[in-house]
């Protein structure tokens, strides 16, 4: 059974739906930290559902400079802009270990053919994450670096918090203060000091192991920011 059909974040399958799913999985993928998922450019023939762990999309400017695009957790699926462009027009990576569920390319077209409630399900992620990339796209051309940050910081909260990423009430987010600095699009000096006054505050703490949030409605309040507001999602 799949580890996330029991929280209370996901729809539930009809059975006819469920059925196919079940058919169109093909396997699990393990994946470790730092490895790449999908590299821009390529083809592949699998997509893939998040079942555990984090990752990240990106693209590469010629120079080697990095513009991290959104984060993944479980649940999110990775692939399909190549099913639909013929090729992957970013790369992924494994933030932490993770676990994915492997489908063959191919059988999208049934999906969509004879399966609408599946194919809504499909455009509803596609419309998340535009919803999401908006609100980045806000926070680049007018939010302070503070306020980025803050932004950015609770967003993952909320979202992991979600999916069961939290421990013992927490939440800690796995990136470096590199993966900050190229999501937000500043220096690693300036998301250092950026990053210091949020900590100042009390809002997170820098662990080994990542930020740890520590006031998640405080770092809301400085983004101005109102929440994802989310009831219940599809899982593909």
């Amino acid at each position: 059974m799949c580890p996330l059909r029991p929280l209370k974040i996901f729809r539930e399958f009809e059975p006819e739906e469920l059925a196919f799913v079940s058919r169109f999985k093909k396997g699990e993928l393990s994946v470790e930290k730092g490895a790449t998922v999908l590299v821009e450019g390529s083809h592949s023939a699998h997509l893939y559902t998040v079942l555990s762990g984090w990752g990240f999309r990106y693209k590469l400017m010629p120079d080697g400079r990095r513009q991290i695009l959104n984060y993944l957790m479980p649940g999110d699926l990775i692939g399909l802009q190549g099913s639909l462009m013929g090729e992957m027009q970013h790369s992924v990576e494994a933030l932490s270990s993770m676990l994915l569920c492997v489908f063959e390319r191919e059988q999208l077209h049934e999906l969509y053919r004879n399966y609408p409630g599946l194919g809504y399900d499909i455009t509803w992620i596609a419309s998340h994450e535009e919803r999401i990339l908006d609100e980045n796209l806000l926070s680049v051309g007018r939010r302070t670096a503070l306020e980025r940050a803050a932004y950015l910081l609770a967003l993952l909260c909320s979202r992991a918090g979600s999916v069961g990423l939290e421990r013992n009430d927490a939440v800690t987010i796995p990136v470096t203060q590199q993966h900050i600095a190229d999501t937000l699009g500043l220096s690693l000096v300036h998301t250092n000091k950026t990053i210091r006054k949020l900590m100042d505050r009390k809002l997170v703490r820098w662990r080994e192991g990542g930020c740890e949030i520590l006031d998640p409605d405080g770092l809301q309040s400085l983004a101005r920011w109102q929440g994802l507001s989310e009831t219940l999602r599809p899982l593909v």
